[in-house]
């Protein structure tokens, strides 16, 4: 198996997690199967850097005219606002040349803006995917998964996901008991579906202002197995179902079913990755009813079937 050098890019005001997080997955492989990697650490010029909390780090060299890497990775951080030219231009040339690319986080801003994104598929921090989509827009920025592959470009959204997108790529090269071993030590899934939402169905829809809409979704959380017609939910509101369905998207940017199609989808993931409960009844504590209401929702929303997401996405310990 012939080895593959990782070059983790270092420059002041980095987010140091970004770093870490995926170093340690690569470590964590190295350690386990030697040979397997070779991680490095480069600035421009080879001196520490500062990360954006005031960590000093210190790279293994500084980048020169040689990329001699298999994976180059790009973090993020308040240094990829005002980045330095001389870090853009060293990535305008030698990132083309990398087997396989990679940002954490912001680090897709550095992608961008040299190009190596333009007609690709990619994430960033949910707090940046409109930047980068309105800065620009040769790419096709989908603010929703954790982390996005997109051919031999891969990026990922805020901090800890960079681990997600690490183990995945373990898993890629050495195979999932490997990876699953790494994840155990780190204490970590896994990993988490790609596709997996940056954030649970409760924060990626707005909470209503008005006290009657509220309740009404805590009362869909708590109840993803009711009667969530909107002439139900309406009627618990007090309010008529044309009125309740135009106040409920005003106030928290979707309709009232997208809203229960995510709480019932990530109420399904959750019992699956988190027991040992049969798809049968899942299908019908989650509101689906039958395990075919439920499949085909799992194909929509994940492009996969309940049984496979639970064989790919449960953590060990649930075995």
């Amino acid at each position: 198996m012939a080895q593959r050098t990782v070059l983790f890019l270092l420059f002041d005001a980095v987010q140091s997690l970004d770093v870490t997080g995926p170093l340690e997955v690569f470590a964590g492989a190295e350690q386990h199967t030697r040979g397997s990697y070779r991680i490095r650490t480069a600035s421009l010029d080879g001196a520490p850097v500062r990360s954006s909390g005031g960590l000093t780090l210190v790279p293994d060299q500084a980048l020169d005219d040689r990329l001699d890497a298999h994976t180059l990775v790009v973090p993020g951080g308040r240094g990829t606002r005002a980045p330095d030219p001389d870090l853009v231009r060293w990535l305008r040339r030698h990132g083309p040349r990398a087997e396989r690319l990679v940002s954490v986080c912001t680090g897709a801003i550095l992608l961008a803006a040299v190009g190596l994104l333009d007609g690709r598929r990619a994430t960033t921090h949910w707090a940046y995917c409109d930047k980068l989509a309105r800065d620009h827009p040769a790419v096709e920025v989908d603010p929703d998964p954790i982390y996005v592959r997109d051919g031999h470009v891969a990026t990922s959204a805020g901090v800890t996901s960079g681990i997600d997108l690490a183990l995945a790529l373990v898993e890629d090269d050495l195979g999932r008991d490997i990876a699953l071993d790494i994840a155990r030590h780190l204490v970590v899934f896994l990993r988490r579906p790609g596709n997996q939402a940056q954030f649970s169905a409760q924060l990626a829809a707005q909470t209503a202002r008005c006290e009657p809409l509220r309740e009404v979704q805590h009362w869909i959380t708590e109840h993803p197995d009711a009667d969530l017609t909107v002439e139900t939910l309406a009627a618990r509101a007090s309010l008529s179902p044309r009125h309740f369905a135009r106040a409920f998207r005003n106030e928290t940017g979707t309709t009232p079913g997208r809203y229960v199609d995510r709480i019932r989808l990530e109420h399904a993931r959750r019992l699956l990755e988190d027991t040992t409960d049969g798809v049968e009844e899942i299908s019908r504590a989650s509101g689906y009813g039958t395990p075919e209401a439920m499949r085909r929702a799992f194909v929509k929303a994940l492009g996969a079937a309940p049984a496979e997401y639970r064989r790919r996405f449960r953590p060990a310990s649930a075995h």
